[in-house]
């Protein structure tokens, strides 16, 4: 068992360095770039931890993981047991680990970071969970007495299978309802391999079944099934929504239509569910970009995700067009890092003004306008305006718009009951995530817009507390 250290000692130890491979490398493959902390370096990063009497890092946790005693067990060398504890919070531990934005969240209001670098706990997550992948540990069915009552999950991204993954421990039959091929939601279409692998995301589901969840893929709720058909004539005593955000935005500038011209979604689903990431084995045509120049609209992580697939799909050149400074861009510094390591081109304080095409209406140019910052926006980041006579023409033959999504109209239009707001997103009480629908619940970026990962998780968790409480009370809500 590694040795507890005094607080002074604990403050002497540097931030471990996580391996990754190397840039040259790795934009040859899509291999995952960190290579996760080897059994040492995630204990002498664990020693780190100041176990403060007040965990404030879990109060910056959307699901309140109990981090303090998670990383009591790595020091311990307990990794099975941290697993487990992790577990009781998080049921996509080796998902969270990758992804979610620890540095604004758990880290952020970790009392170490206050003077020194804050404990890496999103990389701790990562390696207890691996490690228990490694070691080939089967998820136990828990043994819950059933409660006889049926709870339908619309969606199987990370606010779905959250939902689920509390539902089912608490007795209930649960069934999830996939749109697509292939579980996961957001997390198998809309994140690259090298960020995290499919694989990842199929074990941490399988761990789901063995517990009970059933799956239904290939079943669009709205038109192979309602709301109400659900509820009335299948059963159902509740229903979870979290289908996500899945609608893309353009930016209604002139050419948008011109082959060449993908949203974030399509650009992302076809690497991703259409395997174009192991070409040749699996064939793309359309997104063969070898040679080519690609640009990228938007500063947030699917645009760095885009931009980075997009090299090591062969671009010749791949570009950020971002209508801000950097100071401004959305996306966790570690993608930027990535991305200008890779060498992925940054065309700050500029937007696309149109798409040029050629006589077969390919796309073959974009007229930029160059921006300057203004007063600050609702968003509270400066507003970015243009400066006129700055124009200029910039040769690419790929663009891809990921300037955010907005929410499907397809269950409000088949389920007028289910309010939403102007943007088009189910209206739900704050506290309980109950909809304006009896016996139906809502969260994750149906809800919020397009959010974090774990954000979404914690909406499934509130939702499923909620719904117990409901069922429990027979509907009286």
């Amino acid at each position: 068992m590694a040795e507890f250290l005094k607080p002074k000692e604990r403050m002497q130890i540097p931030k471990q360095i996580m391996p990754e491979q190397d840039p040259k490398e790795r934009i040859t493959n899509f291999n995952e770039v960190n290579y996760g902390f080897t059994r040492e370096l995630a204990i002498k990063e664990a020693q780190r931890c100041l176990q403060c009497k007040t965990a404030t890092c879990i109060d910056g946790c959307p699901v309140d993981i109990k981090i303090d005693d998670f990383i009591t067990l790595i020091v311990e060398e307990d990794f099975l047991a941290a697993a487990r504890k992790i577990k009781e919070d998080n049921v996509l531990p080796a998902i969270c680990g990758r992804v979610c934005p620890q540095e604004e969240q758990c880290e952020l209001t970790c009392v170490l970071g206050k003077k020194y670098e804050p404990v890496s706990i999103g990389r701790l997550e990562r390696f207890v969970a691996d490690y228990e992948m490694q070691q080939g540990i089967e998820t136990q069915a828990v043994k819950i007495p059933k409660k006889g009552k049926k709870v339908a999950i619309v969606g199987s991204g990370p606010a779905g299978l959250s939902c689920a993954g509390d539902l089912i421990n608490m007795g209930y039959d649960v069934t999830v309802f996939e749109a697509l091929h292939e579980l996961g939601g957001v997390l198998v279409y809309g994140i690259p391999e090298f960020r995290l692998p499919k694989e990842i995301v199929r074990k941490e589901i399988n761990n789901l079944e063995k517990m009970g969840v059933q799956f239904q893929t290939d079943i669009v709720i709205g038109r192979s099934l309602t709301i109400d058909e659900l509820m009335q004539e299948e059963g159902y005593e509740a229903v979870f929504i979290g289908v996500g955000a899945g609608l893309p935005w353009f930016m209604n500038i002139p050419g948008e239509n011109l082959v060449g011209v993908y949203s974030a979604n399509e650009f992302l689903t076809r690497v991703n569910l259409m395997k174009a990431y192991r070409f040749p084995e699996y064939d793309s045509p359309m997104l063969d970009l070898r040679g080519k120049n690609v640009a990228v609209m938007g500063g947030g992580n699917t645009a760095m995700d885009a931009v980075r697939i997009s090299l090591r799909l062969g671009a010749k050149n791949a570009y950020i067009v971002y209508r801000r400074s950097e100071v401004e861009m959305p996306a966790r510094i570690e993608e930027v890092h990535h991305a200008k390591e890779e060498g992925v081109q940054f065309l700050m304080l500029t937007t696309p003004v149109e798409m040029i095409g050629d006589e077969h209406s390919r796309l073959k140019a974009m007229k930029c306008i160059k921006m300057q910052l203004g007063e600050p926006d609702d968003s509270g980041r400066r507003r970015p305006i243009p400066i006129a006579g700055s124009e200029y023409i910039l040769d690419v033959d790929t663009a891809v718009i990921a300037i955010g999504n907005g929410s499907n109209p397809l269950i409000h239009k088949t389920t007028p009951d289910i309010e939403v707001n102007k943007w088009g997103n189910i209206i739900v009480d704050d506290e309980t995530m109950k909809t304006t629908k009896n016996g139906v619940f809502a969260g994750g970026d149906i809800v919020t817009g397009g959010a974090t990962v774990i954000l979404a998780m914690g909406a499934g968790r509130t939702a499923a507390k909620s719904i117990d409480a409901y069922l429990m009370d027979e509907g009286k809500w």
